[in-house]
């Protein structure tokens, strides 16, 4: 009997250190992709600047327009959260790019104090075209990875996105879903919109009447 347990508990303990050597090695393999994100990122930026010579763009304004392309019309406000990036240098983008007459701006049903940006057909086709290329290259240079392991690849960094969100904000709310870009509310909206003086040609429509007007929350500077 003694034997048997033993036996048994040997047994355990060789389980409990096999989930452990299992834990320990899945958290290393994690470092090695955090440290992999930096270069690659800045890897993808100088890739994609060398494929908008001669555009115009910057490679921040293509991610806006590829966005725009993938989820259709937004405000600025949801494309600065979708693109976790601060509102001003996305107005600046919207901006520019509707110089370029790539966007223009159309009335949000759902708040008529935030205009929805959405691409042009030059817009479109600018994007398209870009699109087009970097999924030549990609096919030539990415045969041997099967769509299953970029799912795989996509689950993981979504899922260290959202850890590193909490270990910035201490929030574990997920990210906004990119495929289902739903409205937050208009007051919560208008509470979080800074005031940022569109360009010429790019005008917001009229504020609602001061009786109207919800209250304003200023946000922390970050």
């Amino acid at each position: 009997m003694d034997t048997d347990r033993g036996r048994n508990m040997n047994g355990d303990g060789d389980g409990d250190e096999g989930a452990e050597g299992d834990a320990a090695a899945a958290e290393e393999l994690l470092h090695d992709v955090i440290r992999r994100l930096r270069p690659l990122h800045r890897t993808v930026v100088r890739a994609t600047e060398r494929e908008l010579e001669g555009t115009g763009l910057t490679a921040g304004e293509h991610t806006l327009l590829d966005a725009l392309r993938a989820h259709g019309p937004r405000t600025v406000p949801q494309l600065a959260r979708s693109l976790d990036l601060d509102r001003q240098p996305v107005q600046r983008w919207v901006n520019h790019a509707a110089e370029l007459g790539l966007v223009v701006t159309a009335p949000n049903p759902v708040h008529r104090r935030s205009s929805l940006i959405r691409l042009t057909d030059e817009g479109t086709a600018v994007v398209r075209g870009i699109r087009e290329a970097e999924a030549t290259e990609l096919r030539r240079g990415l045969t041997d990875l099967s769509a299953g392991e970029v799912r795989t690849a996509l689950r993981v960094l979504d899922r260290l996105g959202e850890e590193f969100r909490h270990l910035a904000d201490g929030s574990r709310v997920p990210p906004e879903e990119s495929g289902n870009p739903e409205m937050r509310d208009a007051a919560a909206l208008d509470a979080a919109e800074d005031a940022i003086p569109p360009t010429t040609g790019h005008r917001s429509p009229a504020p609602a009447r001061p009786t109207d007007r919800p209250k304003r929350t200023e946000r922390p500077a970050e």
